[in-house]
Formats: structure tokens, sequence, C-alpha cells
């Protein structure tokens, strides 16, 4: 997905990344609006590799093989690390970028104050996500950037054979790299 001009650069890239399982349910519910396909027909659409950008894990694996290549300037994030402990995540982010708190910063609650500020439910909950629209885009509203934010919501939507499934597709596409899912 990064150009060669962008892999030669010295910029820094922070990859978030959720767990393919949520994925697939995001997507389905995202893209409800454009099409009347069930979370099956996504599913399998996702285990062929028909993704936007290509097959995920292609995609996830040239961010993650970058990140280990050059660690200081591709950041691979996890969602779910992000949702667990969203503390020490923005700390390790400011870090990577060049700014980290100092600890006046952190005595006074800054880091947490910058945390809430950003909460999903923060977001979710102010007037331009509620409302608003982005003008020639295709998405009607931005409320549909935001729905419910959590992790393992999959298992409310795919059957444990199709995770079963999919579970086998990653192992072998991921294979040797050291990226996993939980």
């Amino acid at each position: 997905m990064l150009a060669d001009s962008i892999k030669r650069s010295n910029c820094r890239i922070v990859y978030i990344i959720r767990n393919p399982f949520d994925i697939i349910v995001s997507l389905w519910h995202f893209l409800r609006f454009m099409d009347d396909r069930s979370v099956e027909d996504h599913f399998e659409m996702f285990c062929r590799g028909e993704e936007g950008y290509g097959p995920f894990w292609d995609h996830a694996l040239g961010y993650w093989n970058m990140s280990l290549e050059k660690p200081s300037n591709v950041l691979f994030l996890r969602y779910e690390e992000l949702k667990e402990d969203p503390v020490a995540q923005t700390k390790r982010l400011a870090a990577f970028l060049g700014f980290p708190f100092s600890i006046e910063e952190e005595k006074t609650g800054m880091v947490n104050q910058i945390v809430d500020f950003c909460s999903f439910n923060n977001l979710k909950d102010l007037e331009v996500n509620k409302t608003g629209k982005n003008p020639g885009s295709i998405i009607p509203n931005n409320k549909l950037f935001f729905r419910s934010g959590k992790v393992g919501d999959y298992v409310n939507h795919l059957s444990p054979t199709a995770v079963e499934r999919l579970s086998n597709i990653l192992e072998e596409k991921l294979s040797g790299s050291g990226l996993t899912f939980k």
C-alpha cells in the first residue's frame, strides 16, 4: 500500500489496525447504506481478499513488516490495545511522534484529558459527527463512522464455523510473520 517514495522517506506513519473479525462486522454495518448484502456476503468477500484496498492480510503485513524494519518511522497500533489501555497507548503515540509527555503534564492529568477528549463516546457525541456531512462524498453523513466501537462484537454476528474458517485463513496468510490476532 505504501508508495516507494514513502518507504524511502523518513516520514512517520501511524497505522491503526483492528481485529479482522470486527472489521468484517464494522464494514458490513458501515456499507449497509449502499447495499443490502448480508454479513455472510461481506464475510465471504473478506475471505476471498475482495476489499477496497486489496486483501486485508497483504495490507496488514505491509505495514507490520515496515514497523519491524523501520520502527522509528512506522508505529503499528492495535485498536484493541487502544481500547484496553488508552493512557499507555497515548503516551506511546506521543513518544513516537517526538512529543513525549513531560512529568508535569502527566502529574496534572493531561494524558487523561486527551484520552477523554479523544474517546470514542466523546467523538461520537460531537454535533459534527451526529449531523455533519462531507460535501462531495458518497458517505451520506458522518454518524456512519461511529457505531459502537466495541471490541469483540463479531461474536454477535459471525458463526463459530465462520470464525474458525477465517482463523485458518489468517493463520495461513500471516504464517511466520509474527502478526497475530486474539
